[in-house]
């Protein structure tokens, strides 16, 4: 891999990135069984992350340079591995250290918990420790900590789960491994019309039919609301623009606690009767308002065309 380094003038060599601008990295994410591996994964993966589960360690480094290649792809590479593996997984501290010695950074993930969660934990789902054998899960817990003891100690972060729930969990990976905006909600905002029925993915539903109809306005009628002469229509009425900046300071708050609680996504749909003219200049023109607050906005009108 020596070829695709950057020497730079004072002799020193200088990481390379991919397209995206972000410098290649592997986490590998290791742990107790209970412990919350794959909940950690899960939310590298929400984040963009490419992730690969129970691998065996010997092919961390192939799997991450196939995945480096792939058009348009972050070279953030994470995998899940423990000792489901079998006798491969003796060999993860090795593998760990030829990864840290070449260009790519390396970062291990041991996930933990004291004894009296990871059995609750086991007892919730009813599954038995994977090591225990015949002598019980507290038999199994005590083989694999004694087992992951020198990979807990070559950690980089050690994160004890005892005291977390899914959402905590993710919420620490987050901050760990997350960009800035990984951080941030994504509003999709959908015009529809109520007589072809709500969007079953809505998570707030506002009413727009109470503002006055552009259908029995002739020379507007055959004029869709993205339309400048419609959405100037549609905003000119009364209590169209209290309504819309009302309903945008409602969202703020709502917004802010998806973020809270690791929701990535918020799906406001704005209705009117046909979805043609007045909820699509009201879509339009909240989007355009939570955009100015700093919020990724997708705005969709999916029934607009159906008349």
């Amino acid at each position: 891999m020596s070829e695709n380094k950057q020497e730079l003038g004072n002799g020193e060599t200088e990481q390379p990135s991919d397209q995206s601008g972000i410098a290649p990295e592997i986490v590998i994410i290791t742990g107790l069984a209970g412990a919350g591996r794959e909940t950690a994964a899960h939310a590298l993966e929400d984040m963009g992350w490419y992730v690969v589960y129970n691998i065996a360690p010997q092919l961390i480094r192939t799997l991450f340079d196939l995945q480096s290649q792939a058009v348009g792809r972050a070279n953030r590479f994470a995998v899940v591995t423990d000792p489901r593996s079998g006798p491969f997984f003796n060999d993860l501290p090795e593998v760990i250290e030829d990864l840290r010695k070449q260009e790519v950074r390396t970062r291990l993930v041991f996930l933990s918990a004291d004894q009296n969660t990871l059995v609750r934990r086991f007892d919730s789902v009813r599954r038995p420790h994977p090591l225990q054998g015949e002598e019980g899960v507290l038999e199994g817990i005590r083989r694999e900590r004694e087992q992951l003891a020198p990979l807990r100690r070559m950690a980089d972060i050690v994160i004890d789960t005892s005291p977390l729930n899914v959402h905590q969990l993710s919420m620490r990976m987050r901050k760990e491994f997350g960009k800035g905006d990984d951080h941030t909600v994504t509003v999709n905002v959908m015009s529809f019309g109520f007589k072809y029925g709500i969007p079953i993915e809505s998570d707030y539903v506002a009413d727009v039919r109470f503002l006055p109809n552009p259908y029995w306005v002739p020379e507007l009628r055959d004029k869709r609301g993205i339309d400048s002469e419609v959405a100037d229509y549609v905003l000119e009425q009364a209590n169209a623009k209290e309504f819309i900046s009302r309903y945008v300071e409602m969202l703020i708050p709502v917004l802010r606690g998806y973020r809270e609680e690791n929701k990535q996504f918020a799906a406001v749909a704005i209705g009117c009767t046909g979805g043609k003219h007045r909820s699509v200049a009201v879509a339009e023109i909240i989007g355009d308002e939570l955009r100015k607050l700093g919020y990724p906005v997708r705005v969709r009108h999916r029934d607009l065309g159906r008349e």
